[in-house]
């Protein structure tokens, strides 16, 4: 049975996962070191799927007769009022070390998981996960009165959902 229940920010926990390999292991290492699971002091996560869509039009209509799929774009940002180094460090693997990188170094890869799980109603949870996120950008905002926030976008290859009932 699909799950019908609504959520909101509280109901949710974010997670870093890695898979094996060069990119996962450098993602590993920041992880473990940063306790990045669940990440903490997340203020916003936004995730856009964009599929390119086709439109084919015949000579003569002025509307088109066949809609085709074509790329799957997957984007996304994270805001996070906890500044330590460990998205840049995601972002950047070796890059963001104190000392400057004396040759080329590996981009870290993960899984980014979103679950929700309404505590009135456990057991029943919706979990988004984004597959072989890279981050792309880092932002650092500092306001005169306001909280210190950073914000990285990332990219990934693919994403899947899944619903639990109890």
């Amino acid at each position: 049975m699909p799950n019908t229940n609504v959520y909101t920010g509280l109901d949710g926990a974010i997670t870093v996962a890695v898979e094996s390999g060069p990119e996962g292991d450098a993602a590993k290492t920041v992880a473990d070191t940063y306790e990045l699971s669940p990440i903490g002091r997340a203020t916003g996560v936004t995730i856009q799927v964009h599929s390119d869509m086709r439109p084919f039009h015949e000579l003569g209509q002025r509307y088109a007769s066949e809609l085709r799929p074509g790329n799957v774009n997957i984007t996304g940002t994270i805001n996070r009022a906890y500044i330590n180094g460990a998205l840049l460090k995601l972002m950047l693997g070796d890059g963001a070390n104190t000392n400057r990188p004396a040759s080329a170094f590996v981009s870290p890869s993960f899984n980014l998981s979103l679950r929700h799980e309404n505590q009135a109603i456990p057991g029943n949870a919706a979990n988004i996960t984004v597959h072989g996120v890279k981050l792309n950008t880092w932002n650092y905002s500092m306001p005169e009165d306001d909280f210190v926030l950073e914000q990285v976008s990332f990219k990934a290859l693919w994403i899947s959902a899944e619903d639990q009932s109890a």
